[in-house]
């Protein structure tokens, strides 16, 4: 007997995009230690957990020093103190009901969009959009609904739907056939968004049209603008079609914390070989049952300080912060001849790179001219190409000596 890898694996063309930025950048480092890099590229936050948080984080892990209060293994799913808080204060201010076994408490998002495709068979079309958070595309070509990656960058088997600055990053449906679709907004990486009406299409596609829609809204927290909607349930009939994911990782700093939900509605059913109806919930239930533990018991109660009042005025002045981070870089930018995209509704900045320049050559130069470290555009998909995303997460002096620093380069 011989083991044997699994070849999908094999399609997989390049490292993990984050890997590949720190790997570049340990290498930068290992030859010039005394440089001081700015990181602007991995959406990772530099403000601390907030007061209220720690808090309770600190209370719950002393009750689990005491016999009386200690807890063992949580529900899988989440405890019901938060589900109950998510609920409340995320969805009720929206007008969208739900009930607690419809939220699923996990470690992150991340992890929760490239699982929950376990759920579906390999016969689905995938659609993204291109430019995309390359976990979407990566963890279906580990399933093996993929072909090889094409001379275009481009994975055969999968639907892609351009984002760029001629459609103003709106997706279109497009005409092929696909039964899955992944959409993310406030959008990651392009920080673009969509209006309840453009939403609205899609939503409505998937209902004449049996698809299904993966909602990725990690970063609603950032949404200033009117009429863009936090989450898909603001749409009617959404509850049919769509599973939304969150994330307090960037909304209150939980990163290395980790805690995130999703939500999977009672009334989205999908069908077997026979046409027979199944709930998409129960399954869901029935797979973080068996593969997850939960998320653990301290955690879970600093993501339900969150929702206090004085949580919220935390959170919110973290976000304010980061926003105010993204108005500077934009405005920075635009000051200097880049057109720059985004930054008013998301913490990233995409820039169109200068003169044509491919992103990967535009990431060599800001390492190595201005010591800043972002994230090439051609890394998300080939709509990619040409584009560069900053991130507003670091401080705000950091960011405005970046700023400085980028205004000296001559492009």
């Amino acid at each position: 007997m011989v083991v044997k890898v699994n070849e999908n694996y094999l399609l997989l063309k390049s490292n993990y995009l984050f890997a590949e930025v720190a790997n570049r950048v340990a290498k930068f480092e290992e030859e010039n230690p005394d440089i001081d890099l700015i990181a602007m590229g991995i959406g990772d936050v530099t403000k601390p957990l907030p007061k209220t948080v720690i808090k309770a984080f600190k209370d719950a892990v002393d009750e689990m020093g005491d016999s009386e209060t200690f807890r063992g293994y949580g529900p899988e799913h989440g405890y019901e103190f938060l589900r109950e808080a998510i609920i409340k204060g995320d969805y009720e201010p929206l007008g969208v009901s739900l009930d607690v076994d419809e939220i699923f408490i996990s470690d992150g998002a991340k992890c929760d969009t490239g699982n929950i495709q376990e759920l579906f068979s390999n016969d689905n079309i995938i659609a993204v959009t291109d430019p995309v958070y390359t976990v979407y595309v990566d963890t279906n070509v580990m399933a093996g609904r993929t072909g090889e990656m094409q001379d275009d960058g481009k994975y055969e088997g999968l639907v892609y739907l351009p984002c760029t600055e001629e459609n103003n990053f709106e997706p279109s449906i497009p005409d092929e056939d696909f039964d899955i679709i992944y959409l993310c907004y406030p959008n990651n990486p392009t920080g673009s968004t969509l209006t309840k009406d453009q939403l609205a299409k899609f939503v409505k596609y998937a209902k004449e049209n049996n698809v299904l829609i993966l909602f990725d809204a990690a970063y609603e927290k950032f949404i200033t603008e009117d009429n863009i909607p936090h989450s898909i349930y603001e749409i009617e009939g959404a509850k049919e079609v769509a599973i939304e994911f969150r994330s307090f990782s960037k909304t209150a700093g939980f990163t290395g914390a980790r805690c995130a939900y999703c939500v999977v509605p009672k009334d989205l059913k999908i069908q077997d070989n026979e046409g027979n109806k199944h709930s998409v919930n129960a399954l869901w239930d029935r797979r973080q049952s068996t593969k997850f533990n939960g998320v653990s018991y301290p955690v879970q109660r600093a993501a339900e300080a969150i929702y206090t009042e004085e949580g919220q005025k935390e959170i919110q002045s973290n976000i304010d912060y980061y926003l105010r981070n993204a108005k500077l870089i934009r405005e920075s930018l635009s000051n200097i001849g880049l057109s720059v995209t985004s930054g008013i509704n998301s913490p990233y900045i995409w820039v169109k790179t200068p003169n044509d320049m491919p992103s990967w050559e535009f990431f060599d130069l800001l390492l190595n001219e201005a010591n800043i470290v972002g994230t090439p555009g051609a890394g998300f998909g080939p709509s990619g190409e040409g584009y560069f995303r900053l991130t507003a997460f670091n401080t705000y002096e950091n960011t405005k000596e970046a700023m400085d620093r980028i205004s000296k380069l001559s492009f």
